[in-house]
């Protein structure tokens, strides 16, 4: 039975006193009928209007549920502590409390025993919990945000690259000559490839400081048959900061590039490059640890051949069309071209870049890069062999 709409709660409230005061005067009989007029009227259950009438609701006065267990006085403890220790968490707060304590005691006075075991006894969740009240009265100071947070805001994202039809649009990723450990100064390889002609340049770094990535890029950039238009980037902070954006953007005599990122860990944002991590580096390099800085010079040697090779003489599939059918895919891709038989084919090729090409690829024969590919890369082997056995 529901209750009747046009009965208020404050008129429930005056009813129900009125029917204790009459069901306190009547016998059984008269109880039971007053019990079924209540249930008609309110739409009570039976057993719930006996708890109403019988005084049961109304004589709780007060809080319910047990005495606090933690008087005022430890909160007056706790509070000071919590504020000076730039408001940690309850979890947090527990570890510290036996630390500040006597430094407390020294200074506002000596705890009786009770109250320091009370104190020292409440739990992370009762800490948290005494001290909610405070937190809104008591905000935390402004902090200086992480590094990489403001210019977040500055880099839009990009998820596809579908209506990118001219080369000058960019990926650009880093990979760890680590061999397996970060720790340590390494070599890093940066990587850039464009997205329409697959055109790849790739140089290596010590480490991967902000101003000795943004070196490599411009470095990579002046060998570019192909104005740089958009270099779209993942959230790492060799990519992400203020330095390669001012690059960018801060070009006297040339236009200003856009300046991209993908969303964190979503790796198909950038499949061009993740790609061309494992074909141009991981195939080329392996996972080897390259912990010396002498490895830099060697490796960009090794780079200079190995990006003609790819360049002009290596061809490259590209994704024509991608369909679903039931529960598979079916790929068509375009026939296979070298990224210089792509540039060549774009219309927008300056003169200098085009006769550029054909000469690199007359003159260049692709066994002797080949050939001088594997001479550079056994001297980079014979600094990395002899690192190791100084150590040893």
């Amino acid at each position: 039975m529901e209750t009747p709409p046009e009965m208020s709660q404050l008129s429930r409230k005056e009813y129900l006193a009125k029917m204790r005061w009459r069901y306190a005067q009547r016998g059984r009989d008269g109880k039971s009928r007053l019990l079924d007029e209540l249930c008609e009227v309110c739409g009570y259950d039976r057993k719930y209007a006996i708890k109403l009438l019988g005084g049961k609701f109304a004589a709780t006065k007060g809080k319910v549920g047990r005495k606090p267990v933690y008087a005022k006085e430890v909160i007056a403890v706790i509070k000071p502590i919590w504020l000076s220790s730039e408001q940690p968490c309850g979890k947090r707060l527990k570890e510290l409390l036996p630390h500040w304590l006597p430094h407390f005691e020294r200074r506002e006075g000596a705890l009786s025993n009770v109250l320091r075991c009370s104190v020292l006894a409440a739990s992370a969740a009762t800490l948290d919990r005494l001290l909610s009240p405070y937190r809104s009265a008591h905000p935390k100071r402004w902090r200086a945000p992480k590094p990489g947070t403001l210019i977040k805001a500055q880099v839009p994202v990009r998820t596809d690259n579908h209506d990118i039809t001219e080369p000058g649009s960019i990926e650009a990723d880093s990979v760890a000559h680590c061999g397996g450990s970060l720790l340590g100064n390494l070599v890093w390889s940066v990587n850039l490839t464009d997205i329409v002609s697959q055109w790849t340049q790739t140089r290596a770094v010590w480490n991967k400081g902000q101003y000795g990535v943004v070196s490599a890029i411009a470095h990579m950039e002046a060998a570019l048959p192909f104005a740089l238009r958009s270099v779209d980037i993942d959230n790492g902070s060799e990519f992400l900061n203020w330095h390669l954006k001012a690059y960018l953007s801060e070009r006297k005599d040339k236009p200003s590039v856009h300046l991209t990122r993908s969303r964190p860990y979503h790796k198909n944002d950038n499949a061009h490059i993740e790609q061309k991590n494992w074909t141009h580096v991981r195939q080329l390099i392996g996972y080897d640890r390259l912990g010396e800085e002498a490895c830099v010079e060697a490796l960009n040697a090794v780079y200079e051949d190995w990006n003609l090779l790819q360049n002009l003489f290596c061809p490259t599939m590209k994704l024509k069309e991608k369909r679903r059918e039931g529960g598979k895919y079916h790929k068509t891709y375009h026939r296979a071209q070298t990224p210089a038989e792509r540039l060549l084919a774009w219309s927008g090729l300056s003169k200098d870049k085009r006769a550029w090409i054909k000469r690199q690829q007359r003159e260049q024969d692709p066994f002797e890069l080949h050939g001088r590919v594997e001479v550079k890369l056994r001297a980079l082997w014979k600094i990395v062999r002899d690192a190791i056995a100084e150590d040893d």
